[in-house]
């Protein structure tokens, strides 16, 4: 499945909704936040598509080349599972050093376990008559 630009969490406001009112998942080699999208979706991208985000850090991967790829082998994580992930759902993965050697199949693994510990969304109340 592709990973289309509009799935990239690009804005710094919306990183900070997820990292401040998101739920966090600990996978050792990474963590992961998520959120649920609210009722009223960005109408840019579909409301069913997952969006992401990848940071990686100097004092946690260490240097541009190691974060790089840090970066790359989640992203492609991502692209290869996104199927896993909720629908509606904005994630936000945080690399760490463990992230670049570890095979890829076991960071499938982790990403895996990670989307099976997020619940399906809510589905809307219905308005009070």
């Amino acid at each position: 499945m592709r990973f289309r630009p509009e799935q990239h969490l690009r804005r710094q406001s919306d990183i900070r909704v997820v990292r401040e009112q998101g739920r966090r998942v600990d996978c050792r080699a990474f963590t992961v936040w998520w959120k649920h999208r609210d009722i009223a979706p960005d109408l840019t991208v579909a409301p069913d598509l997952p969006r992401v985000c990848v940071i990686a850090s100097t004092a946690a991967v260490g240097n541009a080349v190691r974060r790089n790829r840090a970066k790359r082998r989640l992203r492609e994580t991502f692209r290869q599972h996104q199927h896993l992930v909720p629908s509606g759902c904005v994630l936000m993965l945080i690399a760490r050093a463990a992230t670049q050697h570890l095979p890829i199949p076991e960071l499938a693994k982790k990403f895996s376990d990670a989307c099976a510990q997020i619940p399906p969304p809510r589905p809307p109340a219905p308005p009070a008559a």
